[in-house]
């Protein structure tokens, strides 16, 4: 299992390279989210003994206890030889989030890439303040217009930053959009220009700020079409862990 997950890690790290190659990008510049929802706690250590210590998961449930799990295992390593083995995880809720469920896991997330709607964002901050911190969140928006998907609609999009960039206690990070599921990765490419295109027209509004800059969008079909279109983040789960047998349900 270790050997293959370090060849899918290669794989998805070439192909990284090689889309950032294409359009004169720095492969750091785009940060790699590995969505753990399919695979079993160890090949989540064995993750971050990788070095891939950025973790998404889409379910609140879900996230709370594996972060819960990662923490334990690093404390109990610690008291045994001194170190947790590993970085630190850095973990972002990539799912859709209820505000009943904020108080829940804020504790373990460090970026929600899933505010979608004022009353959300409103409740984020103000449990952030309870907790003296500053979460950082990007702002879902729904590209394609499909019914089943959360997200702010585009034409209110702007208006939503405008209201969010005053919480002291969020740093909008910048916008976020799943496209269409399809066979072919460049169906999803007029999506993701279409979110860079917004995200450029905010930019140069006057209320906007140094840390609304990044894109979080592409998947592991379409993630490659995203980098060439200025994605900051990719959120990778099957790429990552085919041929490593699920445990979730």
């Amino acid at each position: 299992m270790r050997r293959k997950l370090s060849d899918n890690l290669k794989r998805v790290r070439d192909r990284l390279g090689a889309a950032c190659a294409k359009v004169s990008r720095d492969p750091s510049t785009v940060k790699l989210v590995a969505v753990t929802k399919t695979v079993e706690i160890d090949v989540i250590r064995q993750m971050l003994e990788h070095g891939v210590t950025e973790l998404g998961e889409s379910r609140v449930q879900q996230l709370v206890k594996r972060a819960g799990m990662i923490e334990e295992y690093r404390s109990r390593r610690r008291l045994v030889g001194g170190s947790a083995g590993s970085d630190a995880p850095h973990w972002h809720m990539i799912g859709h989030l209820q505000r009943n469920k904020i108080k829940a896991v804020l504790p373990w997330v460090g970026t929600v890439h899933s505010v979608d709607n004022l009353r959300l964002a409103e409740d984020l901050s103000t449990q952030s303040q309870k907790m003296e911190r500053t979460t950082d969140v990007f702002i879902e928006v729904n590209v394609s217009e499909e019914r089943t998907k959360h997200g702010v609609v585009v034409g209110a999009t702007q208006h939503l930053v405008e209201h969010m960039v005053q919480m002291s206690n969020l740093r909008v990070l910048g916008l976020m959009t799943m496209a269409p599921l399809a066979e072919d990765p460049e169906a999803a490419r007029p999506y993701f220009a279409r979110l860079r295109e917004l995200l450029e027209d905010i930019q140069r509004e006057k209320f906007a700020t140094p840390d609304f800059v990044h894109l979080s969008m592409g998947m592991s079909n379409d993630f490659g079409v995203a980098v060439e279109e200025g994605a900051t983040v990719v959120r990778i789960g099957t790429a990552l862990f085919e041929g490593i047998a699920a445990n979730v349900p």
